[in-house]
């Protein structure tokens, strides 16, 4: 039986306990589901093929500029066209699962309305092809590529954006929910909130305080309301939601650092998880989110309740906070890690699997929370193509540490249901254009050509291995 040694790389704070912990695969158990996750427009192209619709990111990557070397989606992967072959890779890699995400605007090519048929098609041959490879999909309804169109109309600003996410949600339920039962409603709604509508780092690039508390309010609505939709409407669903984690450390024990810290846990943590429990919004660390009651109707409070089958927890890296009187409202600031001498991924994030124990850790508390499932967790670096071979060392040992503290939360009780790792591809990183590689397979992105790097070996070694 394979196992594997927790790498003690940081002999202080980013590792677990037990430094001589020893892992394989069964000590997860075998109804442990092991996956990787993919988004619609990090990996399809085919942008203006078929019907597709526009979405913000269309827009938002054409403006100079907001892309790092002003990189395009238009053909990205070409997962469109490509789609038999990377799912072979899923299983080449000893996957089971795959996650992912509808192209809103390729169903409703104007967000709402008439539908287009071939996009269905689409998705209906994605879907039956991964059950033909005994592959089980992951739906995510929402991964942030709003239809520029209902932008066009005040997108999440717009309260009637409920209703016509609503009217989505329906459309990919009754034409995939006969074979798709597990299904993610939104995918990291903070950072649609933080990025898209206040920093405008993000499509539709939109800044200003003023817009992000309505939006926040009407995520969190959609993020309910969706998942009231499949349930009336697939029969079986496993249903979750994505939410986007880190585990907060104060800079300090002064009290402002301290104040300071929960102030951004609020927000990065608990915005959009303790609705849906029934606990409102986190107001009792941030009191500035009780101007949100502003935006709320009567009857909101319980809309924005929903008993999820599982918590989504997308964790890539831990933060450190400190008092800061340079930033209104929130008054703090992050720590960068390249300033405290702490492992960091080619994104300048901690690598910091003891913060991966400790958010899940902080998570199983609530009382309201079933399941949890791992439904992002990876890491971009530097990698090294030679001869036909992508050595990605650090990648590889990103992934035994951070498994190895999910393994240690599991022992002691946290109900971790899956593991999907991110990602199965290089893809359009978002604002990163293509400079981040997250993936298990390197992509050529001038001539498509796919390569399962190190990482993507060892994940095959670990999952097949013949004598679990």
């Amino acid at each position: 039986m394979k196992t594997f040694d927790l790498p003690g790389a940081d002999p202080s704070k980013n590792k677990t306990e037990d430094d001589d912990l020893k892992f394989s695969k069964a000590d997860f158990g075998d109804d442990f589901c092991w996956g990787t996750a993919t988004a619609a427009f990090q990996i399809e192209g085919a942008v203006k093929e078929d019907g597709r619709g526009a979405s913000v990111w269309d827009t938002f990557s054409y403006k100079n500029g907001k892309i790092k070397n002003n990189d395009k989606a238009d053909v990205a992967c070409d997962f469109y066209h490509k789609y038999e072959e990377d799912l072979k890779l899923v299983v080449q890699l000893g996957f089971t699962e795959f996650r992912f995400s509808i192209s809103w605007s390729r169903l409703l090519p104007n967000g709402i309305g008439s539908v287009n048929q071939r996009g269905i098609e689409f998705y209906n041959r994605l879907i039956d092809k991964c059950i033909e490879l005994n592959i089980t999909p992951w739906i995510t309804l929402y991964h942030w590529d709003l239809p520029q169109d209902l932008e066009n109309r005040g997108g999440w600003k717009n309260r009637e954006i409920v209703n016509w996410f609503k009217e989505y949600a329906h459309l990919c339920a009754t034409h995939f929910g006969d074979r798709v039962k597990n299904w993610i409603i939104l995918n990291e709604p903070m950072a649609v909130a933080g990025l898209g509508y206040t920093t405008g780092l993000h499509a539709p690039g939109k800044k200003g305080l003023w817009n992000f508390l309505p939006v926040v309010h009407h995520l969190a609505l959609c993020q309910s309301e969706g998942g009231r939709v499949i349930r009336e409407n697939v029969s079986d669903a496993y249903i979750g939601t994505a939410i986007s984690c880190s585990f907060v450390e104060p800079y300090s024990t002064k009290p402002k650092d301290v104040a300071a810290a929960k102030r951004a846990d609020a927000v990065m943590n608990r915005l959009f998880l303790e609705p849906i429990l029934g606990l409102g919004y986190p107001v009792d660390a941030f009191s500035y989110l009780s101007n949100i009651k502003k935006y709320m109707l009567e009857g909101d409070a319980e809309r924005l309740k929903f008993d999820f089958d599982f918590i989504g927890v997308q964790n890539y890296f831990s933060v450190v906070i400190r008092h800061s009187y340079r930033v209104p409202v929130l008054w703090l600031k992050e720590v960068p890690a390249k300033l405290r001498n702490v492992p960091i991924t080619a994104m300048g994030w901690e690598v910091s699997p003891a913060g991966m124990y400790k958010i899940l850790k902080q998570f199983s508390e609530y009382k309201g929370i079933r399941d949890i499932v791992i439904t992002e967790s990876g890491a971009a670096f530097t990698d090294h193509y030679v001869d036909g071979e992508v050595a990605d060392p650090e990648r590889e040992a990103f992934f035994k540490q951070y498994l190895a503290a999910i393994l240690k939360a599991k022992r002691e009780g946290v109900n971790i249901r899956g593991y999907l790792a991110w990602a199965l591809t290089d893809n359009f990183e978002w604002a990163e254009g293509y400079s981040a590689r997250f993936g298990l397979v390197h992509v050529d992105f001038e001539t498509q050509k796919r390569t399962v790097k190190n990482s993507g070996k060892w994940f095959s070694e670990f999952l097949m291995d013949k004598n679990v």
